[in-house]
Order: structure tokens, then sequence, then C-alpha cells
């Protein structure tokens, strides 16, 4: 099967975003997009506008036509999680990127949550998380190296 202009477009911004260079990753995407409806393009342009332009909510709606498009596909839930991240939303990334673990084994959605950390289980595991008891004990637990 011949390599398309928008492969080799495709293939050059995943190099560039994998050196860190999210600029030129976002032209060679758009490029490709373009060129090609593809879910694995929109998604990973998706990524890129948000990251570059900060053009938030309309990456979250490229990626999320991309996840009804290949829902299946464990990057779109890769790149949806990187885009609540720059958001701020942690816990609407992690819960994305457990959704995309559930689609098949990524070694990056599994890299993005070792990043974020997990949670230990409340002080008092019979109050709610938010009480604050259990978020100030915590607090202190951890300060004098209990926790």
């Amino acid at each position: 099967m011949p390599c398309t202009e928008p492969d080799k477009l495709f293939a050059r911004g995943l190099r560039a975003l994998n050196n860190g260079d999210s600029l030129s990753a976002l032209a060679y995407f758009e490029k490709a997009f373009q060129l090609e409806n593809n879910p694995t393009f929109c998604s990973y342009f998706a990524f890129c506008l948000a990251k570059e332009r900060g053009q938030y909510n309309n990456a979250v709606s490229l990626c999320k036509g991309a996840m009804e498009m290949e829902p299946n596909n464990s990057i779109h839930y890769l790149n949806l999680g990187r885009i609540y991240m720059l958001l701020g939303n942690k816990p609407e990334a992690m819960l994305v990127f457990r959704q995309g673990l559930g689609h098949g084994n990524s070694p990056q959605i599994t890299a993005e949550l070792d990043r974020l950390g997990a949670r230990k289980p409340p002080v008092l595991p019979f109050l709610k998380r938010t009480n604050p008891l259990n978020k100030y004990l915590g607090i202190i637990l951890k300060r004098v190296g209990l926790r």
C-alpha cells in the first residue's frame, strides 16, 4: 500500500510532537486532517490545537467526534485526557485515561496515569473524602510523615 501525502504529513507531525515541537506538529496534523478526514489525524490535531492555540472547546468536540468514529481506539482517549489535563481538569482526565485502557493496553496512557499518581484512601474511610476531618487529618499526617 503506497504512503499517501496525508500519511506522510501525519508521520512528520508525530515526529515533531515526540520531539516536543507541538507547534510544528499542529501545522502537520492540520494539513493532514484537511486532506483526509481520518479520526486519528483529527484526534492529534485536536490535542495540538488545545496546546498551542488554547481552543479547548473546539479541541474537546473534535476529539469526541474522533471517538465516535473509532470508539475502540485508545489514542483518542489519550489525546482527550491530555486536553483535559491542559484544562486543569485532572479528575475528568483520569476517567478518560482509564476508559482508554479498557479499549486496549496503551503504554502512553499508563505513563500518563503513573505521572498523575494515585490518591490514598481517606484517613477515616467511614467519612467522605471531602469531609473536613478527613481532609485536615490527611494533611497533618502527611506533614509529620505518617502518611
